[in-house]
């Protein structure tokens, strides 16, 4: 098979940036813009030089006329590298000037409302220094423009010397990347999605207007012909990597008598990321329902795959896959885990409710309590051997669940926060990797605000990635976000719904 050419791409990883820029005006006098300019400056250092900011912090000169905005706006959109860019206004800038240049942008933006100072210096104010620290209202006058112009975009106010204020920063940088992501990611479907299943369609025509991603449908057998090429060479050495990272299950060790089922699932584990890695993919789906012939349903291969950042969905579901490889991207190197996941029964205990969620194999090692083990057990469906699998129990902490579902006229995302907790009991039985967890505010009003949202029953589980990161990405891809936390009732959820709903509808292209 020809695999189709991927885009170019460079030899080695470019450092993503945030442009800083920063707003005045002539009036003042080339004095004040010089210090504006070396203010500007070590704020762009304060916030770039900690250390909590995903990318790299990049001052740009001042700006002080529509033609420079125009044209830095203009260079921001062309610049890949540029994941978004923070405006700060020093002194007073007409915003009249900014009109322009925010109506071409089209990367996310930040508006920072601080100051080069946190004390104010009393016995020493002079009109001077009113001229130069003017902040408190240029800040109110670019805020005016940013909202004539129904200018997506993020308010954070406060010095950039306090780690929450980074933080917020932060969490913008981590959704522009995911948002970044997006833009290029290509996502190859092997099959169609689960017969008769509903909420696993959608348009894939507004999902690339919205957020960039090319979804296309490759037939499985397409990736069974890579697969077969896979050398034995390639296969024994995956092998030897599974042993030296995970804690192998006998039978499936050299010499075992499953030991060949584990060289299938090494041989699929080579095929598939052969296939990903020459078409340019970074997600992809699969479906227990379209295997072709293929030998067993890949389960540690997905595994494996989402633990490298790869975006997934099982029974054809692109939605979650691109929501996990955005997901993935905003984790960065965060502590915590992502994967695939699905709500799949309830302990429901009066006082004790709790989720047990799984899949049928596909759920990521990253969020793993402990070192996984990798085992083979019987699969009633999918007609094929037993496949291989990582099996696990997801490590406690706080965490989202996320979904995305497309409504006809706009997706939506439900968010749910959860508590990831240990079992009450062992699993011995129970032949798949697992997580359980405790939503807010409880089981009963969280599921009955996921049913009333028509969130899906496919999701993403985060415990590296927030509320306030989908926030933000929500905001930057102007789409829908229903949050379910600890305040929520199902009875101001509907009615939270319905006025989203006629917002949405009011605001659709005609």
């Amino acid at each position: 098979m020809t695999l189709p050419t991927p885009p170019t791409t460079p030899t080695t990883t470019p450092t993503p940036q945030i442009w800083f820029l920063t707003g005045s005006q002539r009036l003042y006098g080339a004095e004040t813009l010089r210090q504006v300019a070396e203010q500007s400056q070590v704020i762009a250092d304060l916030l770039g030089g900690q250390g909590d900011i995903p990318a790299q912090v990049v001052w740009k000169p001042v700006l002080a006329d529509a033609p420079a905005i125009h044209a830095t706006m203009l260079e921001a959109n062309a610049d890949p590298n540029c994941l978004g860019v923070i405006t700060w206004m020093h002194t007073f800038s007409p915003a009249k000037m900014w009109i322009t240049g925010l109506d071409a942008l089209r990367k996310p933006l930040l508006h920072l409302h601080t100051q080069a100072g946190v004390a104010l210096p009393w016995s020493s104010i002079d009109m001077d220094f009113m001229n130069l620290n003017q902040a408190a209202h240029g800040d109110r006058e670019f805020g005016f423009l940013g909202a004539r112009l129904s200018v997506a975009r993020k308010v954070v106010a406060g010095h950039v010397g306090n780690p929450e204020v980074r933080e917020r920063v932060a969490c913008w940088a981590r959704a522009a990347a995911g948002v970044n992501a997006l833009r290029t990611l290509r996502l190859a479907r092997f099959g169609d999605n689960m017969r008769d299943v509903a909420v696993t369609e959608g348009d894939k025509v507004e999902a690339q207007l919205r957020f960039g991603v090319s979804v296309n449908t490759y037939g499985v057998n397409d990736l069974v012909a890579v697969v077969d090429a896979v050398a034995d060479s390639d296969v024994d050495a995956l092998v030897s990597e599974y042993a030296d990272t995970y804690r192998v299950a006998p039978e499936l060790l050299p010499g075992g008598d499953r030991h060949e089922s584990l060289r299938d699932g090494a041989r699929i584990e080579a095929g598939l990321r052969a296939f990903l890695v020459e078409g340019g993919f970074r997600a992809f789906t699969s479906n227990f329902e379209d295997l072709g012939g293929l030998r067993q349903l890949p389960g540690l291969a997905v595994q494996r795959l989402m633990a490298d950042g790869y975006g997934f969905g099982g029974e054809g579901d692109w939605k979650t896959s691109l929501l996990l490889r955005a997901t993935k991207v905003m984790a960065g190197d965060r502590a915590g885990g992502t994967s695939f996941m699905e709500d799949y029964t309830y302990h429901l205990v009066p006082g004790e409710e709790k989720v047990l969620g799984a899949h049928m194999l596909e759920v990521c090692p990253s969020i793993a309590g402990a070192q996984p083990s990798l085992e083979v057990h019987p699969l009633a469906i999918g007609d094929r051997d037993d496949p291989v699998r990582l099996r696990f129990t997801a490590a406690p902490g706080a965490g989202v669940v996320v979904g995305m579902s497309d409504l006809g006229d706009r997706f939506r995302l439900t968010l749910n926060e959860i508590d990831v907790v240990e079992p009450d009991e062992q699993l011995p039985l129970l032949p798949v990797a697992c997580a359980v967890w405790k939503p807010k505010p409880s089981l009963s009003m969280s599921a009955e605000s996921w049913l009333l949202a028509g969130a899906p029953h496919h999701t993403v589980l985060s415990t590296a990635v927030g509320l306030e990161e989908f926030r933000d990405f929500a905001e930057m891809t102007q789409i829908e976000l229903v949050e379910i936390g600890a305040s929520t009732t199902p009875q101001i959820l509907r009615q939270q719904l319905r006025w989203s709903a006629a917002y949405h509808r009011l605001a659709a292209r005609l």
